[in-house]
Parts: structure tokens; C-alpha cells; sequence
């Protein structure tokens, strides 16, 4: 795929979402975290559900220690691997009031020495609650990328680096949110909706279909 096709579909993709964010409920990079943090193999609709519940009772790393791991299982119980999840965030909260004064720090090292925290979670927070120009390689944009012909990639290392690289600059603070949800609701992993695709004609995927 050529740089002018490349241009051409974030170009359509913008038009048609010009501010485009995660779905996740949050105000703060702190809220952000916690949030993406309990989104591991669970719908954000489903976390957006607890953190409802959690965030007016604590939305700060020493207000999610005071209220212990057992309140904190309490308003997250409805997602998978809620257990795990708690003590990791926990172990996040000490952490980050032990070592960055309740705040969550802005680079990438720092982050991924956060419990639970690995290189696309903090891509997510570097990006969207920071401002940086990351990218944060889920299995939709690992799908989209690959499929479209956008960055193709062995690996999420591989096509981030590639979309790094690929991505006109004019459209990469946004370009992971786009793909993110051009991958959950058109390009879709089973049967991709080609027929209500607004990049299709740009797409270099084989085995378009006609469903919309």
C-alpha cells in the first residue's frame, strides 16, 4: 500500500469521526489507568458498568487503598478475573503513591513498571490521556492493519512499529482510536461488514464481502 492510499483512508476515517476517544468512562489519567487495567478480556461496556459503581467512592490510588481489597472486589465483581485484577490494581495504587506521589507518570519505563501495566496499556494511557503520538496494537488494530494492507506485521510490535512509520503524521495522536473502532464495529473478525465500509475500495483485502 502506497503513502497516498494511506492518507486518503485516515482522511475518510477522520471525516467521518473527527474526534474519535475510547469508550471507556474516565476523567482522570488515573481513571484511565484503573479502567483499562480491569478492560483485560472483558467489554468496556461491562468495566464502564463497575467503574460506575467504583469511581464516586474512590477514584484516586490512596482512595482505592483505604477502601481495601475487599471493597475494591466489591464494585468490581461483575468483571472476569475480578481477583486478579484487584490485587493488581492495589499493587498499582501503593506503587504509584509510594513512588510518584499519587500521580500516574507520563512515560512509557515508568508505567510499564506498573503491576499489570505492559506495553499496550501503557501505549493507551501515553496516548489518550497524555497526548502522546502512540500506538496501541490490540487484536482489532493487529487485524485492521494486517487486513487493509495499512502496516502488515508477524507480530503487535511489528505493525505498531510499521503504523509508527506508515501513519501520516497530520493523523497519528488519533489513528489508534480509529482503527480500534473501525476493527470492533466494520472490519469485524469473522465476516467484515465490507459492504458499509467506508475505505473498502482502498482496503487490500481479497475476500471482500457483501455485507453491510
Amino acid at each position: 500500500m502506497n503513502a497516498q492510499k494511506r492518507h486518503e483512508i485516515f482522511a475518510r476515517l477522520q471525516a467521518e469521526n473527527p474526534h474519535p476517544t475510547t469508550e471507556l468512562n474516565w476523567h482522570t489519567p488515573f481513571e484511565l489507568l484503573a479502567a483499562v487495567l480491569l478492560s483485560a478480556q472483558a467489554t468496556d461496556v461491562g468495566v464502564n458498568k463497575a467503574t460506575a459503581s467504583l469511581f464516586p467512592v474512590a477514584n484516586t490510588p490512596q482512595d482505592i487503598i483505604d477502601l481495601g481489597i475487599d471493597g475494591l472486589k466489591t464494585h468490581i465483581k461483575t468483571i472476569g478475573l475480578y481477583n486478579t485484577k484487584a490485587e493488581n490494581l492495589m499493587k498499582t495504587c501503593h506503587q504509584l503513591v509510594e513512588q510518584h506521589n499519587g500521580e500516574v507518570p507520563q512515560t512509557r519505563p515508568a508505567l510499564e513498571a506498573l503491576p499489570g501495566v505492559g506495553r499496550k496499556t501503557a501505549n493507551v494511557i501515553l496516548n489518550t490521556a497524555f497526548g502522546q503520538p502512540t500506538m496501541a496494537v490490540d487484536t482489532h488494530i493487529f487485524r485492521v492493519a494486517n487486513r487493509t494492507g495499512i502496516a502488515k506485521g508477524k507480530n503487535v510490535v511489528e505493525v505498531e512499529q510499521k503504523l509508527l512509520r506508515h501513519v501520516p503524521k497530520d493523523f497519528l495522536q488519533d489513528a489508534h482510536h480509529w482503527l480500534i473502532l473501525h476493527g470492533r464495529y466494520t472490519c469485524v473478525a469473522r465476516k467484515p461488514r465490507c459492504g458499509s465500509c467506508i475505505i473498502e475500495d482502498l482496503c487490500d483485502y481479497k475476500e471482500k464481502t457483501e455485507i453491510a
